[in-house]
């Protein structure tokens, strides 16, 4: 303990430095940080209040939380504007490239020209979904085993969870893992 004590003296003196305006602005900015935080908070509030109120079917599957449905029903906007899974992935950036020259074709990564937000919430959204939905867990798990990086079995179950937001929205039925394959 006492060489705590004497470390703790030694910092003081040699680590540092006091200085008013220095202390000033530290406490405006955390002030400012505080108030931020509060008022984040308070419009979190407000989406999942709205979004819940909606009453989506996205909302229904088990892993997907209110403002992550609040995303993905944002940026998708009108479900029945969308003929197909496979529009709402296009739309989304998630579609595999598709080169086509001559006698030759490829198939590769990821567009990536969709909604960046979008994308970006369903890949975040895929975490939980395997750790506590068992149908996305099979799924990702059926990837891996295939030999697909973890990145790419997460793109595939986002892939999953789209065409299941899709049947979910145009059939405005509540998600059963029971009906899924």
């Amino acid at each position: 303990m006492a060489k705590f004590f004497n470390l703790k003296d030694l910092a003081t003196n040699t680590v540092g430095e006091t200085n008013e305006i220095l202390d000033s602005e530290l406490s405006v900015l955390l002030d400012l940080h505080k108030t931020i935080a509060a008022k984040v908070d308070e419009l979190e509030s407000q989406i999942i209040d709205l979004i819940t109120a909606l009453d989506k079917p996205t909302l229904s599957i088990y892993g997907v939380g209110p403002l992550s449905a609040a995303v993905i029903v944002s940026e998708f906007g009108d479900i029945s504007r969308f003929k197909s899974p496979a529009q709402m992935l296009s739309f989304a950036g998630m579609e595999p490239v598709y080169y086509q020259s001559g006698i030759s074709e490829h198939t590769g990564k990821m567009v990536k020209r969709g909604s960046s937000h979008l994308r970006f919430t369903l890949m975040n959204v895929c975490i939980p979904l395997i750790r506590f939905n068992p149908v996305f867990a099979a799924y990702y798990n059926k990837k891996r085993s295939e030999g697909k990086p973890h990145r790419v079995a997460l793109s595939h179950v986002a892939k999953k969870l789209i065409r299941v937001i899709y049947t979910l929205e145009t059939q405005n039925v509540k998600y059963d893992p029971n009906l899924l394959r």
